[in-house]
């Protein structure tokens, strides 16, 4: 369970990491969403997701 909520903390941290420091682009770039095709939103959005499952594959390591 701490693995999780590290790992859930660390995506907080990215996350808020362009609200931060670049809200004004933020902004814009929420403003431009709607004009995205649903068709790329999902591609984009796989896509991330299988980067991220590749990146807890290799770095989960071995425990035992």
């Amino acid at each position: 369970m701490s693995l999780f909520l590290s790992a859930l903390g660390l995506m907080m941290v990215f996350e808020g990491i362009p609200y931060f420091c670049f809200p004004q682009k933020v902004k814009l770039f929420a403003q431009k969403l709607p004009e995205i095709p649903d068709a790329t939103m999902r591609a984009i959005g796989f896509f991330l997701m299988m980067m991220g499952l590749l990146v807890v594959y290799l770095g989960g390591g071995k425990n035992g």
